[in-house]
């Protein structure tokens, strides 16, 4: 979660198509490079453990837009396959 949302910070679009899982991983994305994105908090967890294949992350990610203050609240979805852990949806 924090690698994605640091790709978001930095324009990365590549790391994160190739962090998003297979099933759902879009052709292209298009970030906005007037968005700043400056702060991330996690709020919670439901599984993802060392044991765990499946897991869920919610966050509020804060943001600039034209000089207005935002903010991204979600819950995500994320699945492990060998050892690396994928972005699947917003649940």
């Amino acid at each position: 979660m924090r690698s994605r949302y640091s790709a978001f910070v930095v324009g990365d679009a590549a790391y994160l198509l190739r962090t998003h899982h297979p099933s759902t991983r879009p052709t292209r994305l298009d970030l906005d490079p007037n968005i700043r994105w400056y702060r991330l908090d996690i709020l919670g967890r439901t599984r993802g453990g060392v044991l765990d294949t499946e897991g869920e992350v919610e966050f509020r990610a804060s943001y600039r837009f034209d000089g207005e203050a935002g903010s991204q609240h979600e819950r995500s979805a994320f699945t492990r396959d060998r050892g690396t852990w994928s972005y699947v949806s917003a649940v």
